[in-house]
């Protein structure tokens, strides 16, 4: 993706990804730690955020992904997700959610569910960082999401503030 290797931090970022999985009882997906701990929170084309804790900020996102584990989920959703619990990591400004199902022990294997603005729902069988890879370059049918340009158009800063090039 164009204009992330800029973005890369020189030295990892330490997240206390401890507290963070003892706060919520599971531990979180290996590739979305790693991309929060060299990159900022950022968005692509003006579209898809990335909703990732700002180093020393992560209790705040752990609490609210701990309400999340404990069914305050979307109300809006299909009945086969009535009872699967699902972890919001991005949005977009129109209006759709990307999460997790937390499905057995294994995080990076929980497959990515997508709630369109438009009420449908869909499944991608990789990781998080995956999903965002092929979202960009065009090989995963969007279906009933916008094609993605691969740019940033805004990412976190330190702060908590957010940089944007629109």
């Amino acid at each position: 993706m164009p204009g992330l290797v800029e973005l890369r931090r020189r030295e990892r970022a330490v997240f206390d990804w401890h507290a963070v999985e003892e706060t919520i009882g599971t531990a979180l997906p290996s590739d979305f730690k790693a991309l929060t701990e060299w990159y900022p929170a950022f968005e692509l084309d003006d579209f898809l955020g990335l909703s990732a804790p700002l180093p020393g900020e992560e209790g705040r996102r752990a609490r609210g992904w701990a309400r999340e584990l404990e069914g305050e989920g979307p109300e809006l959703r299909p009945a086969e997700l009535a009872s699967t619990v699902l972890m919001l990591w991005g949005d977009s400004k129109e209006g759709d959610d990307f999460f997790w199902s937390v499905l057995g022990d294994d995080p990076d294997h929980w497959p990515v569910t997508i709630g369109s603005r438009n009420s449908a729902w869909w499944h991608y069988e990789g990781g998080m960082v995956q999903f965002l890879a092929e979202l960009c370059d065009g090989t995963l049918d969007p279906w009933a999401l916008p094609p993605v340009k691969p740019e940033l158009t805004g990412w976190g800063v330190a702060g908590g503030g957010w940089h944007t090039t629109v």
